[in-house]
């Protein structure tokens, strides 16, 4: 659907594109489909779909000195993808890889060549022998072949299993290579049979390591001591003599890729600055666009309200100029200003909201003074009883300073004073015209009622103890308690009365 896309694939394939097929009803059919996969109410034939690469690949490599090089095909026509295979080599130093189509009549474009891919840093065995080397050839989801990794299979003696276990587990902890120990027969026999010819082997599990190859077959057999058959010894052995072991480590090899199509730094650079470029000029043609609607919204819109709640808060003059305004910008959107930059749209918009924001003003002040005239009104009312509540004794407010409920009498009559003016200053003037108050003086008179009466008001009462924290006192005070049974002791009783005067005479002075 992209012109410039398709230009480009015109250009590269030689060919007229077809835009036959519809996307949208492939794309429909697909996820219905899929819907009625996972749901078990209907019921649809299985069926799986497999990517495959179109064409055939081949791979060369360099051999030895003075040998021709030799090529191999390794994903057949219709292969499936994604698919890696493993191919073993045994070299004494880098070797290049070319990946190429083998049949180049076949292809759209002429060129068939692939890549070219350089495995370095390859260093012989200890013995100068030749090294295996594991090359894993891949081809990804979307169809391209590549080299993805390399890896050398190094040998190093060990001298006895403790020695080769701790030096395993560095290994696994730093590089976290497989180890794998075989005897010194194995390892000459594996050499012999596996430096002919590469060996190919499928990694059929793509999140997993590939099954071991029949050229490594030998380095998973269990060590077998030849001293002890037939209970003899050799000769050229000393008795307690133990084999050598060998320990197999995996050394990953840096790989240099010379890609046919890839780009260069400098191309590739170009590009991303002129991407760059573009999606600056999406941007700001997005925000363009944004403008240019955003003035067209206002003027339907508010030519919708200024025939709907509006209407009262304009008069005539003001109704014909902004009507006229309106026109005046929608006739400019469609004609002149179809195509403007961003700032004609922003210096439009302002014009409008000039002439519109005072008329918005007045309806939302119209609308927002009535409620607030109210809840003002009916906590002058509510102060209003507690200052009468507090004239008849009320005991709730009782405690109350005189002074203080006098400043809530005179802050509850200047501000009804103030509503009742403010009011009938505002009812005689006309919706259209300039209100008298405001919805924020308002809001302040409101709050200033409210700072200074609610403290006056919601004052608590002061605690008064009870008999009962009295004694819990006296208890407490161990002199109190003393100068109360004194007391007690200096009060005589009639008991006490009579029995002195039968006893003696009383001294007592009567009058």
């Amino acid at each position: 659907r992209i012109p410039a896309v398709k230009e480009k694939i015109m250009k590269f394939f030689g060919k007229d594109v077809s835009t036959t097929l519809n996307a949208d009803e492939a794309v429909a059919k697909g996820c219905a489909l899929q819907c009625a996969i996972l749901s078990p109410v209907f019921k649809v034939r299985e069926f799986s779909i497999t990517d495959t690469i179109p064409f055939s690949v081949s791979l060369s490599w360099s051999t030895e000195v003075d040998e021709p090089t030799e090529k191999q095909e390794i994903f057949c026509k219709n292969h499936v993808c994604p698919f890696s295979k493993v191919i073993t080599f045994y070299r004494k130093g880098h070797f290049v890889l070319e990946t190429f189509y083998t049949d180049p009549h076949l292809l759209p474009c002429p060129e068939s060549n692939i890549g070219q891919f350089t495995v370095q840093n390859i260093s012989p065995q200890a013995d100068g022998e030749k090294v295996k080397v594991k090359v894993k050839v891949r081809v990804n989801a979307h169809g391209i072949v590549s080299v993805s990794s390399a890896s050398m299979v190094q040998r190093v003696q060990v001298e006895d299993n403790e020695a080769m276990f701790m030096d395993d587990l560095q290994e696994n902890a730093n590089t976290q290579e497989s180890t794998e120990i075989m005897n010194t027969e194995n390892e000459m026999q594996d050499k012999s049979e596996g430096e002919t010819q590469p060996h190919i082997q499928i990694d059929k599990q793509e999140a997993q390591q590939s099954p071991p190859s029949p050229d490594t077959r030998d380095e998973c057999q269990s060590d077998v001591n030849p001293q002890k058959l037939n209970g003899e010894l050799p000769t050229h052995h000393p008795p307690d003599a133990k084999k050598p072991k060998i320990k197999v480590k995996h050394v990953e090899l840096p790989i240099e890729a010379k890609l046919v199509w890839h780009l260069g730094e400098d191309q590739l650079n170009t590009y991303i600055e002129q991407e760059g470029k573009m999606v600056m000029q999406d941007q700001l043609e997005r925000e363009r666009s944004n403008a240019k609607n955003a003035v067209e919204e206002y003027v339907y819109y508010f030519r919708h309200k200024l025939a709907g709640p509006y209407e009262t808060f304009v008069n005539e003059e003001e109704r014909i100029q902004i009507t006229e305004l309106l026109d005046q910008t929608e006739n400019w959107l469609y004609d002149e200003g179809e195509d403007q930059p961003k700032q004609v749209y922003i210096d439009k918009m302002q014009e409008l909201q000039k002439h519109g924001l005072p008329v918005e003003e007045r309806y939302q002040e119209a609308e927002m003074r009535d409620k607030l005239f109210a809840e003002v009104t009916s906590k002058v009312q509510n102060y209003m009883k507690i200052t009468e509540d507090y004239g008849n004794g009320d005991e709730k407010y009782i405690h109350i300073d005189v002074p203080d409920m006098e400043k809530v009498t005179k802050c509850v009559q200047e501000t009804m004073e103030w509503v009742n003016n403010a009011r009938m200053a505002q009812d005689k003037l006309r919706p259209h015209q300039e209100p008298v108050v405001r919805v924020a003086q308002i809001r302040a008179k409101l709050q200033e009622l409210d700072s200074t009466c609610e403290p006056v008001v919601s004052k608590p009462k002061p605690r008064v103890e009870s008999p009962v924290e009295d004694n819990m006192q006296t208890e407490d005070n161990p002199s109190s308690k003393t100068k109360a049974q004194a007391l007690e002791k200096d009060v005589i009783t009639p008991e006490e009365i009579q029995q002195n005067g039968e006893n003696g005479s009383t001294n007592m002075d009567l009058n």
